[in-house]
């Protein structure tokens, strides 16, 4: 379930977690280059694998090559904002089951609704500590490879 609730706890292990499987790759998609960058160091420091897309229709093209593991996407972009991107990525069979974090600048209740409406499996504001932006990701790879190893 979405929520704003941005408070997670830090601990040891979950610290450690974060870089408990490298081979694990994540696609960031926001046109703002700045925080592309942030997203993309903080993802990379404890050595998950990213890639990046500055669009959402390069992010689509770059789905004919390559299958992340999770997406962060921004809502706010130009020509195709974040929210019909995760529509499309629903969309594809091989990414249907795919998490999804969406993150935005914006974080009322109305552009939550929208993200679960679109498929997302969390929603952070842009705001959120590094930490527990990583943690969250952690949590998210860490689900998803429970519930398919099934």
């Amino acid at each position: 379930m979405l929520s704003m609730n941005n408070t997670l706890q830090s601990s040891p292990q979950k610290l450690k977690s974060a870089a408990a499987h490298p081979n694990q790759q994540i696609m960031i998609v926001d046109d703002e280059h700045l925080s592309l960058s942030l997203l993309s160091i903080t993802m990379t420091r404890p050595g998950l694998a990213v890639v990046t897309a500055n669009s959402a229709a390069r992010a689509l093209e770059m789905l004919d090559t390559t299958t992340p593991d999770l997406f962060i996407l921004d809502v706010m972009m130009p020509i195709m904002d974040g929210l019909e991107l995760c529509r499309r990525i629903r969309a594809r069979p091989e990414t249907a089951r795919t998490p999804i974090l969406i993150v935005s600048a914006r974080h009322d209740p109305e552009i939550v609704k929208k993200a679960q409406a679109a498929g997302a499996n969390d929603f952070v504001s842009k705001l959120i500590p590094q930490m527990k932006l990583l943690m969250r990701v952690r949590e998210m790879l860490d689900a998803d490879k429970a519930n398919n190893s099934h």
